[in-house]
């Protein structure tokens, strides 16, 4: 199968990302029978070359099987898209062509899925088939690729390389892929990274830390967004060593549509003391109660804790 990667508003973090797979990538491309057609950071043909190879799929003499676009669409400044340009043209142009030659389209990292960083700007940058919670983004909701496939969202900032490597395995071996409301794969997007964090039982208690690298809980003050995120970080550890909880970081959240969030990090939004927003499946009266009491009955081994991660 081929795939052509597209570079569009964004930092080329899933691409550092996908480079840092912990096997080697140029297996895993051969083993999944993939031939890359383009990628920014794995090709070298030169301006005129790549100029005909585009010129070929867009006139179907080579088949896109996959298409992977890095990065958000670029609409700004006031919907010309020249902030982000191909061979002096809005890049826009050229992701629309693409897309519709296209078998797969998949939105790589959350500001491809979302529109991410640069989606609250001038920069105007949107996600594919969604802008933030809304289905629609750059292509419309609508929008079915030749072979009727939605875009996938694959989110994070950056991607997972084992939420790209799952996807393809899916793609090429032609397994069903069942989706979340929001066009993420739900074997992969469908549990919390709160889920299998090592600090589960200090959450329980409400044994919450106030800096950086303790080993305490950091949901309630920090803005740690553990157990409002879909993403298997606490299942796949980054570099199969860790993740940001298990280093003493709180959670950004960056899988979520709504990333980044329009208010500050590192602190969590409350009233009184109760989180604005509380964990997946636990509603506010129930909350209340329970930890005012897990608070109580906290063991001394987890509040006396005095060992740093």
């Amino acid at each position: 199968m081929n795939l052509y990667w597209l570079q569009s508003g964004g930092c080329s973090g899933d691409t550092m990302s996908m480079l840092n797979y912990e096997g080697n990538i140029f297996k895993l491309f051969e083993n999944l029978n993939i031939n890359i057609l383009w990628h920014p950071s794995l090709s070298a043909i030169d301006s005129n070359t790549h100029d005909k190879l585009l010129q070929d799929i867009l006139d179907e003499k080579i088949a896109l099987d996959i298409l992977c676009i890095e990065g958000n669409v670029v609409l700004g400044p006031n919907n010309t898209g020249l902030f982000d340009t191909f061979r002096g043209k809005p890049k826009k142009e050229l992701i629309k062509k693409l897309s519709y030659k296209a078998s797969y389209v998949i939105a790589v990292g959350t500001c491809a899925s979302f529109g991410g960083i640069g989606s609250y700007d001038e920069m105007q940058g949107v996600g594919l088939q969604f802008h933030h919670t809304k289905e629609g983004g750059f292509l419309g909701k609508e929008f079915r690729t030749k072979e009727g496939n939605k875009v996938i969202n694959l989110p994070g900032c950056p991607i997972h390389p084992k939420a790209l490597e799952n996807i393809l395995y899916k793609i090429t071996s032609k397994s069903p892929i069942q989706f979340t409301k929001r066009n993420t794969d739900k074997e992969y997007y469908n549990f919390t990274v709160h889920q299998g964090c090592t600090r589960n039982e200090y959450h329980e208690y409400k044994v919450e830390e106030k800096d950086f690298g303790e080993r305490g809980c950091m949901f309630f003050h920090m803005g740690c967004k553990g157990p409002t995120t879909l993403a298997p970080c606490n299942k796949y550890l980054w570099n199969e060593v860790n993740s940001k909880t298990r280093a003493g970081v709180p959670c950004f959240g960056c899988t979520r549509s709504d990333f980044p969030q329009p208010y500050p990090f590192f602190q969590t939004r409350n009233i009184i003391g109760t989180p604005l927003e509380l964990p997946k499946g636990v509603d506010r009266a129930h909350y209340l109660a329970y930890k005012d009491m897990a608070w109580a009955a906290a063991p001394q081994r987890l509040i006396k804790r005095t060992q740093r991660v």
